[in-house]
């Protein structure tokens, strides 16, 4: 064909590659920030003025197709005029933390909310958004006709807002009323929630296509930042992906949705069909940056410490859950520190214990996951932090397998342009048979990588994971023994 483009408005900017659609090589790429938010609320109208300006320059002349990849866990409230209410609520807004709570207790526990669609209630999710809107704006909620989510709204903007609304699987799954399993909404648990029911965009494939503009340009269907950063990075059954932000996540690709009566695993769909199990944790980076600054040192000085010590920082074992944790769930505990003694309080040892605890409770997070017959041969392990030598050398065999460390890129503008493709030649009837009528998307090398093994040391690291997990199961008794 030709070219294709992606975008991605995340919270912070908009990003755009395009593309060659066979290749997936960049030929050109456009960037603009996005207003700094006042907390939780954002005008969408910001995205669009974004989007304009990253496109500015003629940057998507000759793109034949377009893909859509938005932050996740946006709610657009619309009037019957199409309008915005209210700014979108965007992140994970704490003002509906007990909102959250309600709608749990609402419809009878944990374990309903995980049978019915995949997920518990969080304050970051739309469905919890819609019930704050309900008891803190009365006035406002009653006059919500339909929401979107922030990929559906850019699309159906592009598109000069025609009367057809869609989405996709992937975005559908972080809203809290439409199920991965079953592929359908429960709109009983918009009613639940919002007092009322709205009119839902429809849920297109892998491939769908949103539309066209006047021009005659493809929409694809779009999708939610982490399905297209999966996409763009090209993972696969048997691949897990560990993102390092101050929190951290751990998803992989599975064939099938998962429920998990506690909570633990949010099964979200991803952009090819499949499915994206994910746990989340509370401690990541920031147990990093708070050891580097009780050391007086920065990130790159706390790893440079850390392989001065090793494995095991000298029997230090610290527990990383400085803001509480969700895996496991201990919302109120602390972090500690534990095993000093006067020959190992030193400043490479505490480094040490900070970069094994952080990795340590993500190796946690991914057990969630191989708990429930996920497969993990690799871990594509994402972020700043990742490019530390001290956490290149101790996440594989902590992880216990393979480690992939991509060279940073645009993965969710990539993974948005790749739809595009994959939408383009689709209606186009140019797409690749995969057997049985299934359509391939377009084979894009994979992402370039730095790729870390195991290797000899592999049991020296398993004994520092038992140390590890012995600590923390004595002061945590029955940390991971939840139930719904």
């Amino acid at each position: 064909m030709g070219i294709v483009a992606g975008l991605d408005s995340s919270s912070e900017s908009t990003r755009i590659v395009v593309c060659d659609a066979d290749t997936g090589a960049v030929i050109r790429q456009g960037y603009a920030p996005h207003p700094v938010e006042k907390g939780p609320e954002v005008d969408p109208q910001a995205w669009l003025m974004s989007l304009g300006e990253a496109a500015g320059n003629g940057l998507l002349e000759g793109v034949q197709a377009i893909g859509v990849a938005a932050q996740q866990n946006g709610l657009v409230p619309l009037d019957a005029e199409g309008a915005p209410v209210r700014p979108a609520l965007v992140g994970n807004d704490k003002r509906a933390q007990s909102a959250a709570a309600d709608l749990v207790d609402a419809l009878g526990g944990r374990m309903a909310w995980a049978q019915a669609v995949g997920s518990v209630p969080q304050a970051q999710h739309p469905v919890t958004k819609m019930r704050w809107l309900a008891r803190a704006e009365a006035a406002n909620a009653a006059r919500i006709v339909e929401v979107m989510t922030p990929h559906d709204w850019l699309a159906w903007q592009l598109l000069g807002r025609p009367a057809r609304r869609t989405t996709d699987r992937g975005g559908a799954s972080a809203t809290g009323y439409w199920s991965a399993a079953s592929g359908a909404y429960r709109s009983d648990l918009v009613e639940l929630a919002l007092g009322h029911q709205v009119r839902l965009p429809e849920v297109l494939g892998p491939s769908g296509t949103a539309g066209f503009t006047p021009e005659g340009l493809l929409i694809s269907a779009g999708t939610g930042e982490t399905m297209a950063a999966a996409f763009g990075l090209g993972v696969g059954v048997g691949d897990a992906v560990v993102s390092l932000g101050a929190s951290g996540s751990v998803f992989a690709v599975h064939e099938e949705a998962l429920a998990d009566p506690t909570g633990t695993i949010t099964s979200l769909a991803d952009a090819t069909g499949r499915h994206l199990p994910v746990v989340h944790t509370t401690n990541a980076v920031r147990v990093l940056r708070g050891a580097a600054e009780m050391l007086g040192t920065d990130l790159a000085g706390l790893s440079e410490l850390a392989l001065a010590s090793s494995p095991g920082a000298y029997g230090m074992v610290m527990l990383p859950y400085l803001e509480g944790e969700r895996t496991p769930h201990l919302p109120h505990t602390a972090g500690s520190l534990h095993g000093m003694r006067r020959e190992s309080m030193k400043p490479e040892h505490v480094a040490r214990a900070a970069v094994e605890g952080m990795l340590c409770g993500l190796a946690d997070a991914l057990d969630v996951l191989r708990g429930r017959g996920v497969a993990v041969r690799r871990v594509f392990l994402l972020g700043a932090a990742a490019e530390l030598g001290a956490v290149q050398a101790a996440a594989p065999g902590l992880f216990g397998a393979q480690v992939v460390v991509p060279q940073p890129a645009e993965y969710a503008a990539l993974g948005a342009a790749r739809q595009a493709a994959w939408a383009w030649q689709v209606a186009h009837g140019t797409a690749a048979d995969g057997g049985g009528g299934y359509r391939e998307p377009p084979q894009w090398p994979a992402a370039a990588s730095q790729v870390f093994e195991p290797g000899e040391e592999l049991p020296v690291w398993q004994a520092v994971r038992q140390q590890f997990t012995a600590v923390r199961d004595e002061v945590h008794p029955g940390a991971f023994q939840r139930e719904g």
